[in-house]
């Protein structure tokens, strides 16, 4: 009997992580991973998610750095940009 707990423990286990594993899968923007019939291995459903996390993160970093240049630019012209600095920090 032990066997068949450690058994099905451990399929409990596998379908919580496949379900997550899919879940993950559908938040990913790429069309490969977006196809829910086709089952992807985790590592690369993992690998893809860091990927994106990545990309994410560049892209914020750039729009971070573009913000920070049109701001420096308002107040070269004489904007007051404090009001916009707070609401941007909030």
């Amino acid at each position: 009997m032990s066997t068949r707990r450690t058994r099905a423990t451990r399929n409990k286990k596998d379908d919580e992580l496949h379900d997550l594993v899919s879940k993950l899968q559908a938040l990913l923007p790429s069309s490969s991973s977006s196809c829910n019939n086709t089952r992807v291995s985790a590592s690369k459903v993992l690998e893809e998610t860091c990927n994106y996390i990545k990309s994410l993160r560049r892209k914020g970093d750039k729009l971070g750095e573009r913000l920070s240049e049109l701001l420096d630019s308002m107040e070269n012209n004489g904007v007051d940009v404090d009001i916009l600095r707070e609401f941007l920090q909030q």
